[in-house]
């Protein structure tokens, strides 16, 4: 078959998703202008939406609810997020019984996509904030796309990193399944990027969100997670300026077992497949559900040897920690045009070395505000990904450190691309790179801190106490129509 008559834009069970045009697809938009943001057609659909989600939650009350919230939240703080005042908030309505959506005030869209809408809510009798990714069963169901659905459920439950999402709990309705998150003020990246001068990034601060990205795709790898959707839209803006990388209902898990390389050599042929001595080469399992994690670093205490033996100083460097899920093979067509690497327009099967490709466009787009191979229209463009050569714009003018990286990684046959093998190490040893302090990014200055949310705008206008709300029996729990009687905060939901 042609590639490039290849059927887009249908999801199936088999994930076979692109999006496209580039659109936000599913990101937090900022709060001052998510409402301008939306297509007209969609205002008044999501009015509707957001009514329909506002009644089912006041009439179905606690009972219909189905909370994972255990097994999501758990009962101790992630490391990362010891301190977050949300953590308490949630745990507290946790504990005083099951948490559903009668626990929740709607505010605002922030984002929708193709499998769920985004809105900030509020945790009713506290004044924490959160995003909350609402999926429609009936509608997941009728498109096969709720494998797609369980896969970010799953993903989420998993992540504990400073640049990945917070699963604060789960539930789900006899509607809805209901993600709830952090919420990031900052929007998306596509949307401050176009907000900048000429819109591209300095080449400081195309470093500073790249590190950031860089780090969290590393530990996804690491997870035997591979992404295969990043793109300035999935990449927001937290509070202090720092990165978060969303949506994962395209991602692949698999498993993997992370290995130490002896060498640490900077410059490794793109054609060698990694470098150096592996102390166990049988790093990689085939694709599976879940994924799992085994270290292997050293051999057990019997054939224990001295760390000379091994070369654990090789070069005065300590070695490197490789954990690359290489030999996964996915046929899914999944991604967005601009983005897609050419194995998975060929058809080839492809691996982790996807999200290396995409890594390499990213970086591009930051740095010349538009991506390599964008053609006309669709087609045209994934024509240039397969068939066209790689040009750089005379202007804006970057380093050839950075033309480098993006040459590296944008090498079109998989196997011979930068990190194939040694993935997130050898790419953080890129002259790009130089003089960034991989231990204390999260401590970095931001090129941008987005302006506080003002809350108060979505101060209640609620008319009764939540405890004393209309009865949680009667009625339509699917109605749409906006009830003159029922619950007049309804007007706070009825213009979006």
């Amino acid at each position: 078959m042609d590639p490039l008559s290849r059927p887009v834009g249908h999801a199936s069970a088999n994930q076979s998703a692109i999006q496209s045009p580039r659109t936000p697809s599913k990101s937090q938009l900022s709060t001052t202008s998510a409402a301008a943001a939306l297509p007209a057609s969609m205002k008044t659909n999501e009015a509707k939406t957001f009514s329909s989600i506002t009644n089912h939650a006041n009439l179905s009350g606690r009972s219909s609810t189905r909370s994972n919230s255990l097994e999501s939240s758990g009962g101790a703080n992630k490391p990362h997020t010891g301190r977050d005042v949300r953590w308490e908030a949630i745990q507290f309505a946790i504990a005083r019984g099951t948490i559903g959506l009668s626990n929740f005030r709607l505010l605002k869209r922030l984002g929708y996509g193709d499998i769920g809408s985004v809105y900030l809510v509020e945790l009713r009798g506290t004044n924490a904030h959160f995003a909350m990714k609402v999926m429609d069963k009936a509608s997941l169901a009728s498109r096969n796309k709720l494998l797609r659905a369980q896969t970010e459920k799953e993903i989420l439950g998993l992540l504990d990193h400073p640049f990945l999402p917070t699963l604060y709990t789960y539930f789900e309705t006899d509607k809805f399944y209901c993600i709830v998150m952090e919420f990031c003020s900052g929007g998306n990246l596509h949307s401050l990027r176009q907000k900048q001068p000429n819109k591209h990034f300095t080449e400081e601060a195309a470093r500073f969100y790249a590190s950031e990205v860089l780090l969290a795709l590393e530990y996804l790898h690491m997870l035997g997670i591979v992404y295969r959707d990043l793109k300035p839209e999935n990449l927001l803006v937290r509070d202090e300026g720092h990165i978060m990388l969303s949506d994962f209902d395209l991602s692949l898990r698999c498993s993997v077992s992370p290995t130490l390389v002896k060498s640490s050599s900077v410059h490794v042929s793109s054609g060698s497949g990694g470098g150096g001595g592996i102390l166990d080469d049988e790093s990689v399992q085939g694709c599976m559900q879940p994924s799992t994690f085994f270290p292997r670093i050293l051999p057990g205490k019997k054939n224990r040897k001295s760390k000379s033996d091994f070369g654990i100083f090789v070069g005065g460097s300590m070695p490197e920690l490789m954990a690359e899920p290489t030999n996964v093979r996915s046929m899914s067509f999944v991604g967005t045009h601009e983005y897609l690497a050419p194995e998975i327009i060929r058809g080839e099967g492809h691996g982790s070395a996807v999200d290396w490709w995409t890594f390499g466009i990213f970086l591009y787009e930051l740095l010349h505000g538009t991506t390599p191979f964008k053609g006309q229209g669709n087609r045209a463009t994934l024509f240039n990904v397969v068939g066209q050569p790689l040009k750089f714009p005379e202007n804006p003018q970057v380093s050839m450190a950075a033309r480098d990286l993006i040459r590296g990684l944008l090498v079109k046959e998989p196997h011979k691309r930068i990190a194939y093998r040694r993935g997130a190490t050898e790419i953080k040893q890129h002259p790009f790179f130089e003089g960034v302090n991989w231990a204390l990014v999260r401590s970095a200055l931001p090129p941008h801190i987005p302006e506080p949310v003002d809350f108060s705008q979505y101060a209640s206008k609620e008319a009764l106490p939540a405890d004393k709300k209309g009865p949680d029996v009667g009625g339509d729990k699917n109605d749409v129509s906006p009830p003159e009687n029922k619950n007049e905060s309804y007007i706070e939901f009825e213009y979006f």
